[in-house]
This record gives structure tokens, sequence and C-alpha cells, in this order.
């Protein structure tokens, strides 16, 4: 199957945050059986940034694409980022997403659900 993902979702102040995000969703929970919640390319305007915010019952995993910014984390530090870093949220965890530079900074998005010891 071969499908377009043109379709972009706008999101303003994202999790309470300022700015906006653009989301174009390429695989969803359909299509992955349940195992993802969202996989996505995020393009994370000029000066945005992500509130800080809980995931609950799911985990996720941010790749850097493109440009740089901070990640806060659990413990609510605020590391710098920038293309080809990996940031890990762990079901449980907070954390925030800053892009205060005057471009854009693109990332993949994995959000997939906790797995419960059988």
């Amino acid at each position: 199957m071969v499908r377009k993902t043109e379709e972009q979702l706008v999101i303003e102040n994202p999790h309470g945050g300022t700015g906006s995000i653009r989301i174009n969703k390429l695989l969803t929970s359909e299509e992955t059986m349940g195992n993802v919640s969202l996989f996505a390319r995020v393009v994370v305007n000029p000066e945005t940034t992500i509130g800080y915010h809980q995931h609950t019952g799911e985990a996720e995993a941010y790749y850097v694409l493109k440009g740089e910014g901070f990640f806060i984390n659990s413990q609510k530090e605020r590391l710098a980022i920038q293309a080809g870093d990996i940031c890990t949220i762990k079901a449980g965890q907070s954390h925030g997403l800053e892009n205060p530079s005057a471009h854009s900074m693109e990332i993949m998005a994995l959000v997939y659900p906790e797995r419960k010891e059988a």
C-alpha cells in the first residue's frame, strides 16, 4: 500500500505551550495493530514550546531531524538538543520541548502503549 502523507494537523499552544506545531501523521494505531499510538513528522515552529506534560499509559521517543532546541526531561532539566539526538519519555514521565530559535525544528515522534508484564 502507498498513501500520501500531505495532510497536516496544526496545533496551537501545544500542551499549554506557546506558538504552534504541524503534525504529519505517518502511521496510525490501526495500521500498526495497536502497537503504536502515533508515528509522525512534527515541525516545531520558531519560538514555540510544547508545554510540560505527563504521559500516562504510553511512552514516547523523539528523533531530531533538523534544528536545535531544548528538551525538558522528567527531572525538569533543560537539555540542549540538535539534529541526530533522540529523546525518550517512559510511561508515567513528564517532558516538554522548546524551540527558541528563528528556524523550525523537525522531529519524528513515536508514541507507543505501555507494555504490561504478563
